[in-house]
């Protein structure tokens, strides 16, 4: 893919050393070498993110499982939430 963009920022004078040193040991430009990099974090960031939506999906799945939900066809149902609740949970566990 043809490269277009221009990315310009100011870096340590010996981490510049460092990445022309590592660029010169590939064999490759020190541009390149600077994709390569922005490549693989890029990527390991999308890794993160899947990892914590899967995670989140498990957990949403964990909650539901032990508060179910509350449904009906009272309008007000929103205000009597507290009253609501503590009657499924006294008819489940007893309390």
């Amino acid at each position: 893919m043809a490269k277009t963009a221009v990315i310009s920022w100011r870096i340590e004078p010996g981490l510049r050393v460092r990445l022309e040193s590592e660029a010169r040991r590939r064999g490759i430009t020190l541009g390149e070498l600077l994709n390569r990099i922005i490549k693989q974090w890029v990527e390991t960031r999308k890794q993160e993110r899947l990892d914590d939506e899967a995670e989140q999906a498990r957990l949403h799945a964990a909650v539901a499982k032990c508060c179910g939900t509350i449904s009906g066809g009272d309008p007000h149902g929103s205000e009597k939430v507290r009253e609501t609740v503590r009657k499924r949970l006294k008819e489940r566990y007893g309390r």
